[in-house]
Formats: structure tokens, sequence, C-alpha cells
């Protein structure tokens, strides 16, 4: 039995030894369908990488500001577009409209509610040239309408006579503004009390 035992543990290590030489000649020969693969997939990282790197890491240009040039102001009679919002438009006479961009305005209320005032108003102007003059001065501008607008009530505003008076005022403190250009009259096209 001791001898059966001896023989079957050299057998044994005859079929080891016969698969290790099996799985050093595999080892040494990969399958070709392996390296494809493996080829696939190095190309599949690569190539995200690449893709990774060009869409967030890589800086570039936005593509809208780099094709187009800077657009000019328009000087014919449709309206356009400038960076504060105001909108320009030539009527009737060869008069000039001027949109500036809305007022939106905290009020005064006797019982301390908050109140807000929103005003969209369109300027008559002689010229284009006052148009301009209006763009530069601006900021001014709405300092000027915003510090008035803020000291007004809702009862201030009320009926046709509110509503005249509040033009003639926004009038007077344009003028101020621009002088010595001058704005026509004051339109208002929508006021809205919250």
């Amino acid at each position: 039995m001791a001898k059966d035992v001896a023989d079957k543990k050299s057998v044994d290590e005859d079929v080891d030894g016969e698969g290790a030489e099996g799985e050093g000649a595999a080892k040494k020969k990969p399958p070709l369908m392996l390296i494809v693969i493996a080829a696939v997939v190095l190309v599949l990282l690569l190539g995200g990488g690449a893709a990774a790197y060009f869409l967030f890491l890589a800086p570039h240009k936005p593509a809208a500001a780099a094709s187009k040039p800077k657009k000019e102001a328009k000087k014919s009679g449709d309206k356009r577009d400038d960076k504060n919002g105001a909108q320009v438009a030539d009527g009737p006479d060869g008069v000039v409209f001027y949109t500036p961009p809305d007022f939106v305005v905290n009020m005064q209320t006797a019982d301390g509610r908050p109140t807000f005032l929103k005003l969209k108003l369109t300027f008559e102007l002689p010229d284009r040239a006052t148009a301009d003059t209006l763009d530069e001065d601006m900021p001014r501008l709405q300092d000027v309408f915003q510090t008035f607008l803020r000291e007004l009530r809702p009862e201030d505003l009320s009926g046709s006579q509110g509503s005249y008076q509040l033009r003639m005022e926004l009038l007077q403190r344009v003028n101020l503004v621009i002088a010595p250009s001058k704005v026509n009259s004051v339109l208002i096209e929508e006021m809205l009390i919250n």
C-alpha cells in the first residue's frame, strides 16, 4: 500500500509537470483574439482621455465670440439692443424714441408694507445724438430716478393728475442729467404698483 501511494504521487507529479509545461507554452504565445481586444481597449482609453482633455481641460475661446465681429450700433430706423438694454427707434417727423430698461423701486407706504413700482418709460428725442448721450449717462439717470421714485407714495400716482405730475418730474430730471441735450417728452408705457 505504501508502494501504491508512492507510485500515485509520482504519477501526480508527472501530470503536474506536464501541466506546468502546457501552461508555460500558453503564456509564451497568447491567442490572437486577446491581443485584438487589448488593442481596442487601449485605443478607447486613449481616445476617451484625449476627448476629456479637449472638452474639459484645454483652454478654448467661445465659438460665437471668435467667429463674429462686434456689432456696430445701427443708424437706421429699426430698434437696436444696447449694452444696457435700451431700445432706440425712429418715429414720425424725425423724432427718435428711446426706451430705457424698466425701473423697479420699493415705495414708501404709511403702514410699512412693501410696495413696488414698475415703470416702463419711453423718451421722445429730437435726434440720435441725444440717444447716445442717454446711453452714456444712463447710470446717473438711473440713480436720479431711483432716488426720486423711492420717495413717492402710491397715493401720489393715483389718477391722471398723478401720472401727469410723474411725467413732468421725470422730464425735468432727465433734462438736468443730460444737459445741454434735451428730451422732448417722457411717455409712460407701463406703470404697475404692487
